[in-house]
């Protein structure tokens, strides 16, 4: 289990490990994946960060929008 010490319940909280999950799926086996399944493995990997557990669809919303936004995609 992850410690998550210094998160918090707010979408820039979890950008932040969203992020840094997101450029280790780029690199390992993950890539065959969709980018939704992908999204999904890193929400699960990180199910106790206070952002996630209070908003699980939310979380996959700005996911989403940050794939967008950074045009990683």
């Amino acid at each position: 289990m992850k410690e998550y010490s210094n998160a918090f319940n707010n979408a820039d909280s979890f950008a932040m490990i969203f992020d840094e999950a997101w450029k280790k799926t780029l690199n390992d086996s993950e890539k065959a994946l969709t980018v939704d399944q992908r999204i999904q493995n890193i929400i699960e990997e990180n199910k106790d960060h206070p952002f996630i557990k209070s908003s699980p669809e939310k979380a996959f919303s700005v996911a989403k929008f940050r794939l967008r936004l950074l045009q990683l995609e």
